[in-house]
């Protein structure tokens, strides 16, 4: 392996067996040795399983690489096979200089034992000696920052001490090679950014990093490159922001149904869709479901009185686009049909963080969009168009539409579409926030 290597992972395969029964186990231990003896074809009990199909990538000194993919896509055996916990069914790993590994969340802790009992044990799994521990345990304790509970049992501590600790210690013993499984994920803002900063330090100083999150925020900017897998596989293998771009095409993209009506809305002209024509939208039948950017988690409800049958997502007249920057102009057509009279009908639309933030909502009835209200007639349909500039930070939001209309004492939902769109925004490292409040610097006066 050439020096400048840090990892070469060769054509890796990796299979679990599969059985049906406690009892097809047994026999699996049992009956094939037997059938050796006596010289007899040997069966077998079990289904074969391939978490990962053929891997192939390597990982210079120094380079940060992301590793993403939707659950079950193979990324945590990925990184077992890489740390030596498990073995490849096929293929070759090779790794040069000293691991360190934040696999799973506790993993090499003894709940019995002390915070500080734990340090020393596992630093000195990592090659360290006592004294060397004890040169480092002031400055893993203080970036630990779990105070008294350094002297408390590991099984008291929360999920966010326990990878507080867990990160300290892998990061103090300044490990040529270190892999993050997604431990990351539960501590705070705050330790995060330490983190963050912690690892950019190891990497000026030559250590390699894997890095596995669902965060394309962490990926893009993070890593040097990125490996997308996909049910075992490399899919996507180079710069960060094109592999994040896959992978939210497999997120939350474009099914085989999804991407003809995606090309049939992409095919409308510029000229149709600044005049706010249709786009291609399905007044016949509800096909909302179908679209490149559907949430399949929505929540909906309402009485059918009207109904949203389908959408568009326009990013300066790019249908379906897989992400949006800062400062680009979004619109979202959205298909809507009456099925009986509804008196002074209602369009509201809402975007939220994925925590749940609301960033902002309005309605026609709030802007007083006339041509809306005059609506309502039983069969009547309409193309009713949201625009906005965005002007988010990065990150991922949801957009939330729905029709209802004025009862006699409270509204009447007819079809609330909750978290319904899911909506990526690019990184950007002009701002931070949630929202780009163009902000002006100048220098009003200066004295020498």
């Amino acid at each position: 392996m050439s020096s400048k290597l840090a990892v070469r992972v060769e054509s890796i395969s990796k299979a679990f067996h599969v059985y049906g029964s406690p009892r097809d186990r047994l026999k699996q231990f049992v009956v094939p040795r037997l059938q050796r003896i006596i010289g007899r074809p040997q069966s077998r009990y079990y289904d074969e399983f391939w978490a990962l199909h053929n891997i192939s990538f390597e990982v210079e000194k120094g380079e940060t690489v992301g590793i993403i993919g939707q659950n079950g896509s193979g990324k945590s055996t990925l990184l077992q096979i890489i740390c030596g916990t498990l073995s490849p069914t096929e293929g070759r790993i090779s790794c040069r200089g000293r691991i360190g590994a934040l696999l799973e969340l506790g993993s090499g802790f003894n709940p019995e034992f002390t915070g500080r009992e734990n340090v020393y044990m596992n630093a000195s799994v990592l090659g360290l000696s006592e004294r060397e521990i004890s040169d480092r345990f002031d400055d893993i304790v203080a970036f630990a920052d779990i105070g008294k509970f350094i002297d408390q049992p590991v099984k008291v501590y929360s999920s966010g001490m326990m990878v507080r600790l867990a990160f300290a210690v892998q990061a103090q013993v300044d490990p040529d090679i270190l892999i993050v499984d997604e431990a990351l994920a539960v501590g705070d803002a705050k330790f995060q950014m330490k983190c963050f900063e912690r690892l950019k330090q190891l990497k000026e100083r030559g250590t390699s990093i894997l890095l596995v999150t669902h965060s394309s925020e962490q990926i893009v900017n993070h890593c040097d490159r990125a490996v997308l897998l996909n049910s075992g596989e490399v899919v996507e293998l180079g710069e960060p922001r094109a592999v994040v771009n896959r992978y939210l095409d497999l997120l939350f993209g474009k099914s085989s149904k999804q991407e003809s009506l995606v090309e049939r809305a992409e095919n409308a002209s510029e000229a149709e869709a600044n005049a706010g024509a249709r786009v291609d939208l399905n007044f016949s039948a509800d096909v909302f479901h179908t679209r490149a950017g559907y949430n399949p988690y929505e929540y909906r409800w309402g009485d059918g009185a009207a109904k949203v049958l389908d959408y568009v997502l326009l990013k300066e007249n790019e249908a379906f686009p897989t992400s949006i920057s800062t400062g680009q102009k979004v619109d979202v057509l959205v298909a809507v049909k009456f099925y009986t009279d509804i008196v002074r009908p209602i369009f509201g639309f809402t975007l939220k963080t994925k925590e749940g933030v609301t960033i902002c909502g309005a309605n026609t009835e709030s802007m007083d969009v006339e041509p809306f209200r005059a609506l309502g007639r039983s069969g009547e349909m309409a193309t009713v168009r949201v625009s906005f500039n965005c002007l988010l930070s990065t990150g991922d939001y949801f957009l939330s539409i729905g029709i209802a209309s004025q009862g006699e004492s409270e509204i009447i939902p007819h079809d609330r579409r909750y978290d319904a769109i899911h909506l990526h925004v690019m990184p950007n490292d002009k701002f931070f926030g949630l929202a780009d409040l163009s902000l002006n610097f100048t220098v009003e006066d200066s004295v020498q």
